[in-house]
C-alpha cells in the first residue's frame, strides 16, 4: 500500500515547505523508494498561469503542459523525475471540478457543501498519484499556514483521509518557526506550541516537527517542544538556515528525518542513502576555481523568484564548470541606447529572460545589440529569442520598424507574429502553446553539438513565433534558424554565425535542468562566458 506524508506549515509563511518536502523525498529516493511530491495551493485561481510573477513568482510548466507552482521546479531539480498536472492542485480547480459535476447532475437532490463534497474532491486528488501504482510514497505539501481560512478544507480532508487509510499508513510533518529574540538572547518555542495547538483543534496531531531556526536547538529546547507538542524527542527536527538549498538534504540526513519517517510509516530502512553524486555536486558548487558575471535582463528582476528556474540552472551549470556564476539582475526597462554600454560593460555573458508585454521590450533589444556587436556570449529564452530576431531585423537587415505583433500589431515587418492556432483564442488561462514538443536540430549546428543529438524535446509557454516568411533573409544574413518543430516547421532555435555564443530558443531549457542533469545549453553558455572572461 502506498504511504502518504503531509507537510503543513505554521507560525509564518515562506519557511521552506517545498525544500523540506523535496529534501525528504530525495533521501527516501536515495534509499530506493519510489517517491513523488504534490502541492496543494489554497488560492482560487485555477493555476498560476495568469498571475503576475510579482504575485506568485515563476510559473513552472510541466511536460504535460500544466502551469504550476514554482515548488514543482524544486521537486524536479531534486528528484530528477518529471512532475505532471496531478502534482499541483489549487482550490480553484477543486471547486471547478465540483461545480462542473453539479451542473452535470451528479448531485441531483443534494445540497453541495464544503463537507463532504469539497473535501471528497481534495481526497480524490490525494489518491490519484498513490493509486497509480508508480509510487511507494506520496508527499503532499499543503500551501499556506495552519489557521488560514482558505486552508481549512485541506486540513479537514487530511484528517478524514488519515482516518480512512488507517494508522501507520500516513504521517504529518509540521514545519514551524523557532524565533530567536536577540534582546532576551533566547530561542522561543511558544509560537510553535500555539501553531501545534491550532492544528490539534482541527483534529490533527503532527507526528514530526521540523523547526526552522537561525541557531542550533539544545536538547532542553527539543525536550520542551516534544513535551508541549505531544511528539517524541527524536521527532523534533532542527532545520537550521543553510548557505544553499542543496545543503538541506544532507542536513535532514544528519537529523535522521528519513529514518524517523520510515520508522513511523513501518517501512524498511533498506540501504543507507546513496548521495555520493549529490555530495560531488555540492563539492564543486562550494569550491569553484573561477568566476563569471552574467547579466540577466528582464522585466521582473526585483523579484528573483520570477526567474527561479533560470537562477537554479546557472547553479547547476556553474558547478559542472567548477565556476561560480554571479548573476546580476538588470531591469530591462532601464536600458536605453544611451546607457546600455555603461550598464552592461564588464559582464561576461548576457541572458535575456522570458516575459510578456511591451514594458522593457526596447531595453532587451538594446542589450542584445550590445552583446551581438561586441561578441559577448548571449542566450535568449522565449521572448529573449524573439527580441534577438527583432534586433537583427532592425540593425542588420535594415528593417528599422521591425517588431513583434505582440508589441506593435501595425508593424510593417512582423518578424515575430502570433501563431495561427492562437488567433481565435480569447480565453487567457491555459491556452498558450504549453508543455513538451519535439524539435529537430540541424546536425551542423552548435546546439546539436551541445546536446549530442539532433532530435530533442523541450517545454514551451508562448503564443508568438518566428515568422517563416522572413526565413531566407535571416539565413542569408547569418542569424540561422537551426531547430524546427517537425510537425509545423515552427522555428525553435536561432544561432548567429561567427559569434562565440549567440543562441536563442523559443522553448524554456531552464525547466529541464536538474542537479543530476544540468542543461547542456546552460553548461555551454557558462563555459562560453568563462572563455570570454579569460580573454579579457
Amino acid at each position: 500500500m502506498t504511504k502518504y506524508i503531509f507537510v503543513t506549515g505554521g507560525v509564518t509563511s515562506s519557511l521552506g515547505k517545498g525544500i523540506i518536502s523535496a529534501s525528504l523525498a530525495k533521501l527516501l529516493q536515495a534509499r530506493g523508494y519510489r517517491v513523488t511530491i504534490q502541492k496543494f495551493d489554497p488560492y482560487i485561481n485555477i493555476d498560476p498561469g495568469t498571475l503576475n510573477p510579482y504575485e506568485h513568482g515563476e510559473c513552472y510548466v510541466t511536460e504535460d503542459g500544466a502551469e504550476t507552482d514554482l515548488d514543482l521546479g524544486h521537486y524536479e531539480r531534486f528528484l530528477n523525475t518529471p512532475t505532471s498536472r496531478a502534482n499541483n492542485i489549487t482550490t480553484g480547480r477543486i471547486y471547478q471540478n465540483v461545480i462542473n459535476r453539479e451542473r452535470q447532475g451528479d448531485f441531483l437532490g443534494k445540497t453541495v457543501q464544503v463537507v463532504p463534497h469539497i473535501t471528497d474532491e481534495i481526497k480524490r486528488n490525494i489518491r490519484i498519484l498513490g493509486e497509480s501504482g508508480d509510487y511507494d510514497i506520496v508527499i503532499t505539501e499543503l500551501g499556506g499556514t495552519v489557521g488560514d481560512i482558505e486552508s481549512l478544507p485541506y486540513i479537514e480532508a487530511v484528517r478524514q483521509f488519515r482516518w480512512e487509510i488507517g494508522s501507520g499508513n500516513s504521517l504529518v510533518i509540521h514545519l514551524t518557526l523557532i524565533p530567536f529574540l536577540a534582546a532576551a538572547g533566547e530561542l522561543k518555542t511558544k509560537p510553535t506550541q500555539h501553531s501545534v495547538k491550532m492544528l490539534l483543534e482541527y483534529g490533527i496531531q503532527p507526528d514530526i516537527l521540523v523547526c526552522r531556526t537561525e541557531h542550533h536547538l539544545t536538547m532542553d529546547i527539543r525536550k520542551k517542544i516534544a513535551l508541549f507538542c505531544n511528539v517524541n524527542v527524536n521527532a523534533v527536527i532542527e532545520s537550521i538556515d543553510a548557505s544553499t538549498i542543496y545543503d538541506v538534504p544532507l542536513l535532514m540526513l544528519k537529523e535522521q528525518l528519513d529514518r524517523t519517517v520510515l520508522t513511523k510509516l513501518k517501512l524498511s530502512h533498506k540501504n543507507e542513502p546513496d548521495l555520493e553524486s549529490w555530495k560531488d555536486f555540492l563539492g564543486r558548487l562550494k569550491n569553484p576555481t573561477s568566476e563569471v558575471r552574467i547579466g540577466l535582463v528582464g522585466k521582473y528582476v526585483e523579484l528573483p523568484d520570477a526567474y527561479k528556474s533560470i537562477s537554479e540552472s546557472f547553479i547547476h551549470a556553474g558547478a559542472k564548470n567548477e565556476c561560480k556564476v554571479k548573476v546580476e539582475y538588470i531591469p530591462s526597462e532601464t536600458l536605453t541606447p544611451g546607457n546600455a554600454v555603461e550598464r552592461l560593460k564588464g559582464l561576461h555573458g548576457v541572458l535575456v529572460a522570458p516575459g510578456f508585454g511591451e514594458r522593457g521590450f526596447e531595453g532587451k533589444i538594446e542589450a542584445i545589440r550590445y552583446v551581438r556587436e561586441n561578441n559577448i556570449p548571449f542566450f535568449g529564452i522565449c521572448l529573449g529569442m524573439q527580441c534577438a530576431v527583432v534586433e537583427f531585423a532592425r540593425h542588420v537587415l535594415g528593417m528599422t520598424e521591425a517588431s513583434s505583433t505582440e508589441m506593435n500589431p501595425a508593424t510593417p515587418f512582423p518578424v515575430i507574429s502570433m501563431m495561427e492556432e492562437q488567433k481565435k483564442i480569447i480565453a487567457k488561462g491555459g491556452t498558450m502553446r504549453l508543455g513538451a514538443y519535439a524539435c529537430d536540430v540541424k546536425k551542423s549546428s552548435k546546439v546539436a553539438n551541445y546536446y549530442g543529438k539532433s532530435h530533442i524535446s523541450e517545454r514551451h509557454r508562448h503564443r508568438y513565433e518566428f515568422n517563416n516568411d522572413y526565413l531566407k533573409q535571416y539565413e542569408h544574413a547569418g542569424l540561422v534558424p537551426t531547430g524546427f518543430n517537425p510537425e509545423n516547421n515552427l522555428v525553435e532555435i536561432v544561432e548567429l554565425k561567427n559569434h562565440p555564443f549567440f543562441i536563442g530558443t523559443q522553448f524554456h531549457p531552464e525547466l529541464k535542468s536538474t542537479v543530476a542533469n544540468p542543461h547542456p545549453l546552460f553548461i555551454n553558455f557558462v563555459a562560453a562566458s568563462l572563455a570570454f572572461a579569460r580573454k579579457k
